[in-house]
């Protein structure tokens, strides 16, 4: 007989047919299939940029709160960092204010920051971490203002005729509370990060969430950066996708035109985060269910690899 404190199986409607279709041999290989990674990710650090799909959808919201409680039910010690394009913009509309984009960054002035904070640090990030705690884990939402977890300097885009393109208010990492961060971990809390920093003069800055997730996973060298989008992954000029990029390669195919907006700042982002320590960085498919648990935790891995080559 279980004792009081062994867990109960659940009560409730039966298991889909297609579930009820799955033999009881390939749970167990697929349990035996993920015993090595849960091993090596022992007390690691991974960092998941949560966005598209998976911020929008609420399965898919309720299916990453349960990967990422896992995750740290099982001993790693996950990091969430957040976007929130889509609410950001509907309360741009809502307000009459316009959006703008540069080389996949928002263009922001200070009517587009107020937003930005508000949805994000006032919004996004506290139901993150509720859904997170029911879960069954503990997690703090968090600003990059908060305790100066992320320090950051004005951003430009440099242009190929040697000037600097301006962007607004938009911010660059420069320094992460890194102490900051362990402590939560020690404590079992999960970080929920809402990408907005402060420089030294007390000015915000909007973040885009790619690179302040880079910058967290460079900052605590993490096992794993993992940026959620609504693609499968990198796709090629052929339109399949690319398990695994290097850096040549990447530059290859920016010149081809074969990537651009908004996967720019994702494949500059991972190659930051590898090249300052971070183990590994992938972009997946945050519209497939358990996205995350099938990259970190599978043989195949999911959606695209950047390593330095």
């Amino acid at each position: 007989m279980a004792s009081d404190q062994s867990p109960q199986r659940p009560g409730g409607d039966p298991p889909s047919d297609a579930l009820a279709r799955v033999p009881d041999q390939l749970w167990a290989s697929i349990l035996i299939e993920a015993l090595p990674y849960i091993r090596a990710y022992q007390g690691a650090r991974v960092v998941i940029k949560q966005g598209g799909h998976a911020m929008t959808d609420p399965e898919l919201q309720r299916n990453l709160a349960l990967d990422v409680a896992l995750l740290r039910f099982v001993g790693v010690n996950p990091v969430v960092v957040h976007g929130g394009g889509p609410q950001i913009d509907d309360l741009l509309k809502k307000l009459g204010l316009g959006r703008q984009f540069v080389e996949g960054y928002r263009y922001t002035d200070e009517p587009t920051l107020d937003v930005v904070r508000m949805v994000l640090g006032g919004h996004l990030g506290k139901d993150i971490a509720s859904q997170l705690c029911q879960a069954g884990a503990k997690a703090l939402a968090l600003t990059g203002q908060d305790g100066r977890l992320i320090q950051a300097q004005r951003k430009t885009l440099p242009q190929a005729s040697g000037e600097e393109l301006d962007i607004g208010l938009v911010g660059e990492p420069t320094q992460i509370n890194r102490e900051l961060l362990e402590h939560l971990f020690q404590g079992g809390i999960i970080p929920v990060i809402s990408p907005v920093g402060v420089d030294e003069s007390g000015q915000s800055y909007n973040i885009n969430a790619d690179s302040a997730a880079a910058a967290v996973a460079e900052s605590l060298k993490a096992a794993r950066l993992i940026l959620m989008t609504d693609v499968p992954g990198v796709l090629g000029p052929d339109g399949r996708l690319i398990s695994r990029l290097t850096a040549s390669e990447i530059e290859a195919l920016k010149k081809e035109g074969a990537i651009s907006g908004g996967m720019l700042p994702k494949l500059a982002s991972c190659l930051k985060a590898v090249k300052g320590g971070c183990q590994g960085a992938a972009i997946i498919d945050g519209r497939v269910p358990h996205a995350v648990l099938l990259e970190l935790l599978t043989d195949h891995g999911y959606g695209t690899e950047v390593v330095l080559g």
